[in-house]
């Protein structure tokens, strides 16, 4: 183990760095989920990699024979850790982890969950809104666009308390909210 404060990269580049069918595909990814550059794609990439691994490495022990001990709990964790950020169903297996694609970990970052709640008109405005600590989870002023989410968490995305884009009158703020948040207040 090393030190814990020491930044290390956390993600891998492709090993042929000019594969046009692949180069395409991540444009459209980072347009898409308004990624701000490559490196963000690369690392759900990488994220989704290690679980691939994992579950290829708990199958391969299952083959043998019935998963016990310390491989059975490593295995219920990544279940639990990926249904719990609903990555995948609650009903799923080991096997379903190997169907994964990187999409299935971009959908989960604040940044898409903010712009899919409709707190933003895109993404990279919904990025912007992230950034400047106008959005808040339960209350608390999140700044880190990338943060995995939770389907509890998701419930409790908003904006921040003190934020101008508060204000049902904002500007900013996309029409579809500012009308249903007046219509909540209408019906007390």
């Amino acid at each position: 183990m090393g030190y814990p404060g020491k930044k290390r990269k956390s993600y891998d580049t492709p090993k042929h760095p000019w594969q046009a069918t692949r180069m395409a595909g991540e444009v459209e990814l980072v347009k898409k989920y308004g990624l701000r550059n490559k490196k963000e794609l690369w690392k759900a990439h990488s994220i989704l990699r290690r679980y691939r691994a994992d579950a290829r490495r708990l199958l391969a022990e299952s083959a043998e024979g019935e998963l016990t001990g310390h491989l059975k709990t490593e295995s219920d964790q990544i279940l639990a850790r990926l249904i719990r950020y609903s990555i995948i169903h609650g009903d799923a297996n080991i096997d379903d982890i190997l169907g994964l694609e990187t999409n299935s970990i971009l959908e989960r970052r604040l940044q898409t969950q903010v712009h899919r709640l409709g707190l933003a008109r895109t993404p990279k405005q919904a990025r912007q809104f992230i950034t400047h600590g106008h959005i808040a989870i339960d209350g608390k002023r999140v700044t880190v666009p990338g943060m995995l989410i939770s389907k509890e968490e998701e419930m409790r995305i908003d904006y921040y308390g003190t934020s101008p884009l508060a204000s049902e009158s904002h500007a900013e703020r996309p029409a579809q909210v500012a009308s249903s948040v007046a219509g909540v207040e209408k019906e007390e």
